[in-house]
């Protein structure tokens, strides 16, 4: 298993080596001692959680205030556009955003420290996306920032299909940054 650092400082991409054959095919996708090797506890990790989404589906941004949470997701069937926003008031990166494909081709695992936002949008007819959390969730916490943001100019692949209703009501990029301090 590969591991690539992102531009976000502590954003890690777990890239397993999926072996293929006659029958299918077999790939670890997540190793304790490798995530160790990285810096990563899976001895926190609290909740396993799963989506299923259709096509130009979008979920987020979403995140956690106080002392946030970490996760680790893939998407085991079918693929997403993936996005990390920077909320980490201090943080180099502050603002910026990075972009994954996440698939059920690469089994490609995304390591989320806390304070960074998370989305995805569904590329295929259907895409199950797993979580592995290290916080139970806690609804007073919950962050949402607006998908389309001007102030943080992501791109998204694909027309949105469906977005909740508490996406759509989410608040600005400046709105966090205020509460934030």
């Amino acid at each position: 298993m590969r591991v690539v650092s992102s531009d976000l400082p502590g954003v890690l991409l777990f890239l397993p080596e999926p072996r293929h054959d006659r029958r299918g095919l077999f790939t670890r996708t997540f190793d304790i001692a490798v995530a160790a090797d990285h810096g990563i506890d899976a001895s926190r990790f609290r909740q396993d959680s799963q989506s299923r989404s259709r096509r130009g589906v979008l979920r987020g941004l979403h995140g956690r205030s106080g002392h946030g949470e970490s996760k680790l997701v893939r998407c085991a069937r079918g693929a997403v556009h993936d996005v990390l926003v920077d909320a980490r008031p201090g943080s180099a990166t502050f603002g910026r955003h990075a972009v994954f494909r996440l698939d059920d081709r690469d089994f490609a695992h995304l390591f989320v420290p806390a304070g960074l936002l998370h989305g995805f949008q569904a590329l295929t007819d259907e895409a199950d996306v797993c979580y592995r959390i290290d916080a139970e969730h806690d609804p007073a916490a919950d962050l949402a920032v607006r998908y389309d943001d001007p102030q943080l100019g992501i791109d998204w692949p694909l027309p949105v299909s469906v977005l909740s209703d508490r996406d759509r009501a989410a608040g600005s990029w400046a709105d966090l940054r205020t509460a934030l301090g």
